[in-house]
């Protein structure tokens, strides 16, 4: 075990956090499969990762609660003693019923606040990757169907708020990646959006077929390994965001 990186996938108990988990697995890291409420559905990935030969836990935290995070912190470092990969992929603001400000605190505050908690736990050589998408990377230069507005606005707080933090990763040699992807085949994000806003997944698809959940995650993945420079996106589909930007 000591030998495998350690990696925390946040939101994995479905779509690509559970892909990316996978990937990650079969290529030696132990994954720590982070969920919010689906436990069974957690345990079941885990239990799929181990049966292929791979190592993986499960850790449950509602990441927008200071505590839970906090707990969660707790909880790694009381197993492993440190963090190797953190793939910040939970995020949220199209559910039913949240308050106002639930996407800003899951998709800015929350990333910000793990990212503190744990930075101090990744050695040199360790790896941070902040999954987002086209609409929200060019937030305020392209336009957002109106029920992802909450989103895109507040995914890209949070991008910002942890590139501000790149001269911290910098002293501490700690890599920072953000994977940026066009709507992803079979997300859950793109089935609320075809049931509200069915037109504005049409018009993404006149640009071409949308990246599957697999390629997305693979190149997630792909984002943990290598030599990017510190902040570098990575774009996945979505061209006609590419060719002016």
């Amino acid at each position: 075990m000591n030998s495998s990186r350690i990696a925390l996938v946040t939101g994995a108990s479905r779509g690509i956090g559970a892909a990316t988990a996978r990937i990650l697995a079969a290529r030696g890291d132990h994954v720590i499969v982070n969920y919010r409420e689906k436990r069974k559905r957690a345990q079941d990935l885990a239990d799929e990762i181990a049966a292929a030969g791979g190592s993986a836990s499960i850790a449950g935290a509602d990441l927008s609660d200071e505590a839970a995070a906090q707990a969660l912190t707790r909880e790694i470092l009381d197993r492993f003693g440190r963090l190797d990969v953190l793939v910040l992929n939970a995020s949220g603001g199209l559910e039913r019923g949240a308050a106002p400000d639930y996407a800003m605190s899951i998709n800015r505050d929350a990333q910000l606040r793990l990212v503190r908690l744990l930075l101090p736990h990744m050695p040199a050589g360790a790896r941070i990757v902040f999954v987002t998408s086209h609409q929200a990377h060019f937030h305020g230069r392209k336009p957002v169907p109106a029920d992802y507005e909450p989103i895109a606005a507040s995914k890209r707080a949070g991008e910002d708020a942890l590139r501000d933090l790149i001269p911290e990763f910098d002293s501490r040699r700690i890599g920072f990646t953000v994977v940026s992807g066009d709507m992803i085949d079979g997300t859950i994000i793109v089935r609320l959006l075809r049931r509200r806003d069915p037109d504005a997944v049409a018009a993404r698809t006149e640009h071409g077929t949308l990246p599957t959940v697999d390629e997305f995650a693979t190149a997630v993945a792909d984002a943990t390994i290598g030599d990017q420079p510190l902040g570098h996106t990575v774009y996945i589909g979505g061209t006609d965001y590419l060719a002016h930007s």
